[in-house]
This record gives C-alpha cells, structure tokens and sequence, in this order.
C-alpha cells in the first residue's frame, strides 16, 4: 500500500520525469518525418489544407491518413511559428497525457502503487519514447486507445450508458487519427463489457450499439463532409487511387495492410509474397507468425516485458476466479489482456505495410498489465504457488533483456550481466517469504523493477539522445545487422535492420541505388541520400530516368534539404504562382515547401502512384502558369517507373522545358 502522500509524490516525479525526457531535445530531429511536417506547415497558413490535411497550402493532394493528429500540430506552428519545437511539443505532451491517463485507468482497479507503475513502464518503453517525440499520428491514437479503455471501465463499474456513448467518441476520433488501426481495440472493449457489465444481458447489447452509433458518428461527419464535396474543389485524396476517402479506408489503410494486396503500396501489385523481396513464408515487411514481434525488427521496440505481461494477465484472471461476473478487477485484467492478444496477433500475421513503430500501440496494455498484474499478485505473494508465477514473470522478463542486449556488441555490454546478476537475487528472493515482509520487501520491489525495466530503460535513453529523422525510424541503437542508425534516413531498425532485414524489394544490408546507380526495377530507388547513411543532404544519386538529385533532392524516405541558393531562387517571385515548384513524390516536395514556407505540388503522393494531377491537369496548371518549376530528379515513388502519371508528366517535362542545374538538383523553368 502507498500513502496518499507518496502516491503524489510518486505521481508528480512520474509526470515531470516523463515531460523532461520526452520534451529534452526535442529539435535535434529537425523535421522529423517531413511528409506530415509539410501538411503540419500548410494547415497551419491555410484552413482549407487544416481541415482537409493536405501536402500543401495550395491543396493539391492530401496525405495518406486523416488529419486530426495533424491538427493539433498545426494550431500550435500558427500560434507559435513554424519550428521543429512548436511542432513536436504537442507529441510530447500527448505522452505525458498518455502516462497520467493510463496510470489513473489502472489505479481505479488495482490501487496507486499499480498505476504508478503502469505509468512508468509506459513511459520507458522504446518505441514510446520514440512516437511521443515523433510527429506521425501514433502518439494521439495511443492517447486515445487509452482514453476508449478508461471510458469502458467506468461504464463497467457504474453501468451507465454515456460512458460507453464516450467511449464510441474516442474511437471514433481515433478513426479519424489513423483509420482502422484504433478497430483493433474495439474487440476487447466490446467482449469486456459484454461479459463484466452490471445491466441485464439485453441492455448491455443496446448500450454497446449505442457506442457504436457514437464512433459512427464522431468520425463520420468528417468522412462524409469529405466524401460529399465536390472533388473539383478540394485535394486528391492521397493513397487512393479513385479519389475517395472510402476506398482509402477499406483498401490502402484498411484490409490492404493484412492481406498485402495494397494498391499503390511502394511494389506495384502489393506486397503479399516472399517473391516481392520479403522472407519466406513473409511478406517484403518481414516475416510473419507467432515470433514477429520478438524478432530483430520488432524485438527492441516493444517485446522486453510481453511475455511477463502474459503471465501476469493469466495468473491474475485465475487469482479473480471466484469473483462476480461484475468484478472490475478481473474486467480490468480482461480488457488490457485482450487488447495485447488482438493487436499483437494481427500484427503478427499481417502481410501488409508494416514498421516497428506501430508497436506502440501494444505498448499501453503491456504497461498495464505489468502495473495490475505485479501488484494483485505481489498482494497474494503469501500463496506460494504466486510466488512462483512472480519468478515466472520476472524470469522471463530478465531473459528477454538478455536476448534483446545481446543483439548488439557495443550498446551498454555490461548491463545484461548486471540485469542477469539482479534478476537471480530478485527471483530468489521472491521465493523466501522472509525477504518479502517489512524492510527487506522494500530492497526486493527495487530489484524487481530494475531487472525488468534496466534494458527497456536503456533502449529509451538512447532513442531520446538521438535525432530520428525519415519516413521509417525505430527505437534503440543499431545492432549491426546492416541497417541504418536513425531509420531511413535517420533512425534505424530496431536493432538498425529494415523489415524483414532486408530493404523492401529484396536488398539485403544497405541502401540500395546508391551514389551514380539506379534501384533496379522492383527496389526502391533513392535519391539525394547516400548509399549508406540514408542521409538526404549533400548525398547524389540517380532516379530510374539516369536523372541527377543529389544536393537534398529527396527520395521516397527523406525529405529534401534545400540550399539557400535553391531556397532563394524558388522564393523570388513566389506570390505570382499558386505552386514554387513540383516533384515527384511528397518527401522530395516537403524540404522545398518547409524551407520556402510556399506550396510545392508532391506529383502522385506519397509514393509518386497516386494519379493526381493527369498529364492534362498538369499541363493546364503550366498552360495557366500556376507552377514555377519541376524538381527533375525526385525519386520519391517508384522513380524508376515507366508507366503512371508520374512517369508521364517527368517525360513531357523533360522533352518541352530545358533543365538548369542548381547545388546537383535539376529544375525546369514551367514558364519558359
């Protein structure tokens, strides 16, 4: 038991430890993922590319998510400027809103000592650490999967139906945060109601459709206002192919990531299959089944205290046995449980899209069940067969640390051996009854918590001491196992591997289509960057047309990073056209428009497929001078492709217009 002063104390050392960490250097990562920077700068001059959240202030395309993540960002850049800080301080703030919600959902069950320590599992594990100071939707949609469960609890515990019509209204906003991802959620909250509800069968049935009507409702009036304004008048809707926000929700975001089959994915026809450069048995995002999650990409992420949390979820549902069917406990146990079996099995055997960082949304039922589950079974530790589902748990937790650490020879060598050496102390004295009462129970809880949380502790210092910058980063340091320290282009696999350890489309180790090569066909093809750090400054490489970019030009990962001579001349004369510039793709577009602060068109999205604008609309746009210059060059996308509007845009405007050279990136005058 804590006393309510030290459970404020505890609360209010938790809250500011977790802002200081996530807040502390915050602008080492520039602009972090560049492709949601971009539409963060024009929500944030226009109201229209706010609401729509599009690419550019001139809103020719939106980008692949819906926008309300990018919403709160936005507000904050129109207040305060655009800059790195007033972009990722919302994010960090989201995860210190994360930890206090989740810490008071836990305590409401299991007590302030379980909620504390919920709330600092959460707030050191990798991947959280790594999101709350990231600019992608995760940090909101994590906030509110939290915010979904607390709602359903407090319906479970009072039976009243505006707690689950609240809990539709997180979900639905978190709909509206990242699509159909917040669904994975809806299972266990509506199984959890169902069975540990106080009202009769039949009203319980009635208030669950009545959440249901609220999610429809709270993330439908968005979607239908989209779906109902005239395409003529409002962005591409980017992902899709027939510019419609359903066809993204149900094909590219929605059961295009589990089957594979994602039209205008970065592999023409999807990635379903080994054959598109993934593992047997896989898919190009790395190999599927029961062991994903612990594996090289995912392992350091997220998998240090997975299999304790199930212990501890198993032995505190067998410990409520004989409760009633309303007990908030075992409910409490239910929920969370749930929530890490659904979610982590269906990101286990997904063939779709899939990167290490989504894995944090199994971070708050892990925080959870370690916090409910480690109290309710230290509070029966006097059964003897408790104490040793307690060592079970800690065991496992000590020797995934071991695995996790010794994937890298040079991060921290020593701490396993240390971890090793406490974690036997711990489980040893777990199983002396002596050791477990009065003072000495004090030294034990220490240990416990510092061979569980040492390594994951370890891997979140580091991913808060270095800058991740890319479309594709990971927690931790690099392993050595051929990837890139800070993603693509910025932060590295969980261990510094890319899916699957290989590149998507088959490579192994390294960026492929490096200095002076092209990606060959079905490779991703990258431009601006080196061949080995990822990096888009000062780097060269050429497209699939043999074309230059190089100098910051950009690629389908990394966001350029313009000269000043190139920012100069895309700002002279900026306010006679609608567009500075175009390029292919919205990475290579994103450092042009930050660095100018005008819109630059992304020609087919984010992976250059999207069909907007057509060959016709773009020439119209030239014919109309609404655009200054085309970036040639720009690998995002498919670079090398001969087919698609991307591809017949780049050859009508390198027939017609002359290309001038500036700092190694090539530009076309539209208006000569």
């Amino acid at each position: 038991m804590t006393s309510p002063r030290s459970e404020w104390v505890g609360l209010v050392a938790l809250l500011a430890g977790t802002g200081v960490a996530y807040i502390w250097g915050l602008g080492a990562s520039g602009w972090a993922n560049s492709f949601y920077s971009a539409a963060i700068q024009a929500g944030s001059v226009s109201w229209k590319a706010f609401f729509f959240g599009s690419s550019d202030a001139a809103n020719s395309i939106t980008v692949d998510k819906p926008p309300m993540s990018l919403w709160l960002m936005s507000l904050s850049v129109r207040i305060f400027g655009l800059n790195s800080w007033a972009m990722l301080v919302p994010q960090a703030l989201l995860g210190v809103a994360s930890v206090a919600l989740l810490r008071a959902t836990v305590k409401r069950q299991f007590g302030g000592a379980a909620g504390l320590l919920a709330g600092l599992v959460l707030a050191v594990t990798p991947v959280a650490a790594l999101m709350f100071r990231f600019n992608n939707p995760d940090a909101l949609l994590v906030l509110l999967m939290i915010a979904a469960v607390w709602a359903t609890m407090r319906a479970v515990e009072s039976g009243k139906t505006k707690w689950l019509l609240i809990t539709g209204m997180f979900v639905g906003f978190g709909f509206l945060t990242k699509q159909l991802q917040v669904m994975l959620v809806v299972p266990p909250l509506a199984l959890t109601y169902l069975i540990a509800g106080s009202p009769r069968i039949g009203k319980r049935v009635l208030q669950l459709f009545g959440a249901l009507g609220a999610m429809i409702v709270s993330a439908g009036w968005w979607l239908l206002i989209v779906e109902l304004w005239p395409a003529s008048s409002r962005p591409w809707i980017g992902g899709s192919q027939n510019n419609s926000i359903l066809e993204l929700t149900l094909g590219y975001n929605g059961l295009g990531r589990l089957s594979g089959d994602e039209t205008g994915s970065v592999v023409p026809g999807g990635g379903g299959d080994a054959g598109a450069g993934g593992a047997a048995g896989g898919s190009m995002w790395g190999e599927t089944g029961l062991t994903r999650m612990f594996d090289s990409s995912q392992g350091g992420q997220i998998a240090w205290l997975i299999p304790a949390a199930l212990v501890l979820a198993v032995v505190g549902l067998v410990l409520r046995g004989r409760a009633p069917r309303i007990d908030a406990k075992r409910a409490g146990l239910l929920v969370w449980g749930l929530w890490l079996l659904v979610t982590g099995l269906t990101f286990s055997f997904m063939a779709g899209i899939f990167h290490s960082y989504y894995t944090v949304a199994l971070a708050p039922a892990v925080a959870a069940l370690i916090g409910a589950g480690s109290v309710s079974l230290w509070r029966r530790r006097e059964t003897y067969w408790v104490r040793i589902a307690l060592v079970v748990a800690l065991a496992s937790a000590v020797g995934m640390a071991w695995v996790l650490l010794s994937r890298s020879d040079t991060f921290v060598p020593w701490l396993k051996w240390v971890i090793v050496v406490v974690g036997v102390v711990a489980c040893i004295a777990l199983l002396i009854p002596a050791v477990t009462r009065g003072k000495l129970a004090v030294a034990s809880i220490l240990a416990v918590i510092f061979a569980g949380l040492a390594g994951p502790t370890a891997y979140a210092i580091d991913t808060i001491a270095t800058p991740h910058t890319g479309s594709i980063v990971s927690a931790g340091p690099s392993t050595g196992m051929g990837g890139m320290r800070g993603g693509m282009g910025g932060g590295g696999g969980p261990g510094g591997t890319q899916p699957g350890g290989t590149q998507p489309g088959g490579t192994d180790g390294g960026m492929q289509g490096g200095a002076g090569q092209a990606g060959a066909p079905g490779q991703l093809p990258i431009t601006g960057g080196t061949a080995t750090g990822g990096t888009a400054a000062g780097g060269t490489a050429t497209d699939g047309r043999g074309e230059r970019g190089g100098m910051g030009g950009g690629g389908l990962l990394n966001g350029s990073t313009p000269t000043a001579a190139i920012t100069s001349m895309l700002d002279a004369n900026a306010d006679s056209y609608t567009w500075v510039a175009a390029a292919i793709g919205s990475n290579t577009a994103s450092g042009y428009q930050l660095a100018t602060e005008d819109p630059v068109m992304a020609i087919g999205g984010f992976n250059g497929t999207d069909p907007s604008p057509t060959l016709a609309e773009f020439q119209q746009y030239v014919a109309d001078g609404e655009i200054h210059y085309f970036i040639g060059g720009s690998g995002g996308g498919m670079g090398g492709s001969s087919t698609g509007t991307s591809a017949e845009i780049t050859a009508w405007v390198t027939e017609n217009f002359t290309a001038t050279t500036v700092d190694n990136v090539t530009f076309y005058d539209l208006t000569q």
